[in-house]
């Protein structure tokens, strides 16, 4: 018989006690240690970057925010969110890293 020890995300305790399950079926764990609870295999509850971009994208194309709404599910105010971060990212163009002209290996 295999013995799996379970850490806790947290403390790295292995103090940790089965507490029932959560409403999506997964085991709840509570650690004694540091008296906080986890889940078995936590899921990331966030949208990822394609699906992040891919709206961004529907917005830059004048759709608007209801619109976006009603299209991919997605809150019109976690949009708004989204666009306030994108802006304040700097432009490309100001990123980028001259070449160096002493450096034969250098592309313009």
């Amino acid at each position: 018989m295999v013995a799996i020890t379970l850490l806790c995300p947290y403390c790295e305790s292995d103090k940790l006690v089965r507490n029932g399950h959560a409403p999506n079926g997964k085991q709840r764990y509570f650690c004694q240690e540091c008296k906080r609870h986890s889940w078995e295999n936590p899921s990331s509850r966030g949208y990822s970057e394609e699906r992040k971009e891919e709206i961004l994208r529907a917005y830059q194309e004048q759709s608007s925010l209801r619109g976006l709404e009603r299209t991919f599910g997605v809150s019109r105010y976690t949009v708004t969110k989204w666009v306030k971060k994108a802006a304040e990212l700097p432009l490309l163009r100001e990123t980028l890293v001259q070449p160096d002209a002493n450096n034969p290996e250098a592309k313009t």
